[in-house]
């Protein structure tokens, strides 16, 4: 298994998302342009330039038409995935993180950092169908969580919203209402920052990585705990695979510590699991920095993985990964 290492981005990448045919790959990074790629080869396509800072989060419509990106510029903006053009800016009061389309497209969730005296905040705001409609007023804003909200990802029939972060609590909301209807325990939950989350394919469970050096599986809808996979070091990012019974954890020690206590060139790896039975079942090496994030193709038969060291690296599986029997 070859990587094809993708070399674009000047700093430490953030966030990786394929689109749902999985022909295309954005990545986001700290150097201001969301970038993307043909999925196949690792070509560069091009850029979306127009952010003045970090871009933590991206997503992308069903149709592969609209890209949304969530910036430290305190901005979250729509672009076109094909002309690269931007189509509206909406503007906060604090740094944007996650974003996330609902089903059908017509809504998005956008969390905002803590800033000031301002707490953070998870907002919904409607997607117009024409950019010259779009408007910047949230249908929803929620309030609560201590700390950075790092992810929020819509629930079945977009009906919920789930978010995670610093205060290392899971928390599932009432997308219409904004009233708070599940909060994973202390007990089963997760002991620091949740860094990560991503859903199944099919959307009825999903994985959140966290600093305390483990990943776990949740149902969706009730939030009862499924597995847990423990690794030796903070947990950045996650990815379930579509087609096996696989995930991927990535991560490696915080970036400042990195010079100071580790000089194994290229020793990053991403573990995968086998998911069922939660063991180890192997791990791809690689990365000259921790790994930032991780996706896997909906076709299940490539990942790609970003790192600290601002390389994306993408791996086409080999015959072998899909015999793996434990």
């Amino acid at each position: 298994m070859r990587p094809i290492l993708m070399k674009g981005h000047e700093r430490p990448l953030t966030f990786l998302k394929y689109n749902r045919d999985g022909d295309l790959l954005f990545s986001c990074a700290k150097d201001h342009n969301p970038t993307v790629w043909f999925a196949d080869n690792g070509e560069r396509l091009g850029t979306y330039r127009g952010h003045n800072g970090a871009v933590w989060c991206c997503d992308v419509s069903r149709d592969s038409t609209r890209l949304i990106t969530g910036s430290a510029d305190q901005t979250a903006k729509l672009w076109s995935v094909q002309a690269g053009t931007q189509l509206y800016s909406f503007n906060f009061d604090s740094p944007a993180r996650a974003v996330d389309f609902a089903v059908g497209d017509t809504l998005a969730v956008i969390t905002t950092d803590p800033f000031m005296e301002l707490p953070s905040a998870i907002h919904v705001k409607r997607i117009a169908r024409s950019p010259s409609e779009q408007t910047g007023e949230s249908v929803l804003i929620i309030k609560g969580p201590q700390g950075r909200i790092n992810r929020a990802v819509w629930g079945p029939l977009n009906k919920t919203i789930i978010s995670a972060g610093e205060d290392a609590v899971i928390r599932i909301w009432d997308s219409e209402t904004g009233k708070m209807l599940k909060e994973s325990e202390k007990e089963t939950g997760h002991k620091k920052t949740i860094t990560s989350l991503s859903k199944s394919a099919d959307g009825s469970h999903f994985i959140s990585g966290s600093l305390d050096k483990s990943a776990k599986i949740w149902d969706t809808r009730s939030l009862a705990l499924i597995k847990t996979y423990v690794t030796e070091r903070p947990v950045n990012a996650v990815a379930m695979s579509p087609l096996l019974d696989h995930v991927v954890l990535g991560g490696g020690q915080d970036a400042s510590a990195v010079t100071t206590t580790d000089h194994r060139a290229g020793k990053f790896e991403a573990k995968f699991f086998d998911k069922i039975l939660q063991e180890e079942i192997g791990g791809v090496k690689g990365h000259f920095g921790p790994i930032n994030a991780l996706a896997f193709n909906p076709d299940g038969r490539s990942f790609s993985s970003g790192g600290e060291d601002g390389y994306v690296r993408l791996h086409h599986f080999d015959p072998d990964y899909f015999n793996i029997k434990i």
